[in-house]
């Protein structure tokens, strides 16, 4: 990462407002397959294809060697894990992390999904992880710090008795898929970097119901809690702007967080 945050100017913003447009769009797209007997292989595939079909590309395939298109985080797996041959069962819950790059822009975002009938401890999870990211999401905007982000998501958790993951953050994107700053999900206010217009990140809170310690599998990528306690996350990028900021990756169909209601 770069020592200095990047500042993009609102041209810039044209080309990651249609970047996070598509990224959007393919979680909007996969969610009718989520469902009881189809793998997280076949719905990694899915959004491949999806991803080319709006002449994007997808930024995790090869990345450091990373093998799918996709993250698909299932259960008690934190973050980045690797679809498979899994078939999904009913009272899954699961995150699918999308990056793509359109034109040069990365846009980065993920949500939960739920199969079936989930336990009630799930679906409260889901929320509170929902509500941590939208949370800090809304006090980004300039003068403020980044460690105000972190201490409302963690403050607000804390309160719901789950626990914020330290091991993994939220980054600075753009032209580059990792850069500063690194945005923290836990912390102190007034602390950390100053937002200024042009800066673009992420904020993707890791939420557990149990311990907040992680463990990384031997693949080098899925990373579990370490009780096997469940796990949640969503993920924007959003950029600031000269009074607030904007959300690059809001779903197109308003599918935010489960329940989606999918028109039949």
């Amino acid at each position: 990462m770069s020592q200095k945050c990047r500042v993009y100017s609102k041209q810039d913003f044209v080309g990651l407002r249609n970047a996070g447009r598509v990224a959007a769009h393919i979680l909007d797209y996969i969610t009718q397959f989520v469902q009881k007997g189809v793998t997280t292989l076949e719905l990694d595939r899915l959004c491949y294809e999806e991803i080319l079909r709006h002449n994007a590309t997808s930024a995790t395939l090869g990345y450091n060697d990373y093998p799918r298109s996709t993250c698909i985080s299932l259960n008690h797996v934190v973050c980045h894990g690797i679809p498979s041959e899994r078939k999904l069962i009913n009272g899954d819950i699961l995150n699918i992390d999308i990056t793509i790059i359109l034109d040069g822009w990365y846009a980065d975002t993920s949500r939960m999904y739920v199969v079936g009938k989930a336990p009630q401890k799930a679906i409260e999870l889901i929320d509170v992880t929902y509500n941590a990211m939208m949370l800090g999401i809304g006090l980004v905007k300039p003068g403020a710090y980044i460690g105000d982000i972190g201490h409302a998501i963690e403050t607000y958790v804390k309160s719901k008795k789950f626990s914020v993951v330290r091991d993994y953050c939220g980054h600075g994107i753009g032209r580059v898929f990792h850069d500063e700053p690194a945005v923290l999900h836990f912390g102190k206010p007034k602390t950390g970097r100053l937002l200024e217009p042009g800066n673009v990140f992420t904020i993707e809170p890791m939420i557990n119901a149990g311990d907040y310690r992680t463990k990384l599998l031997s693949d080098g990528w899925t990373a579990i809690t370490i009780d096997r306690s469940l796990s949640a996350q969503f993920e924007h990028t959003v950029g600031v702007t000269e009074d607030g900021c904007e959300i690059f990756t809001i779903s197109p169909n308003g599918w935010n967080k489960p329940f989606y209601e999918i028109a039949k």
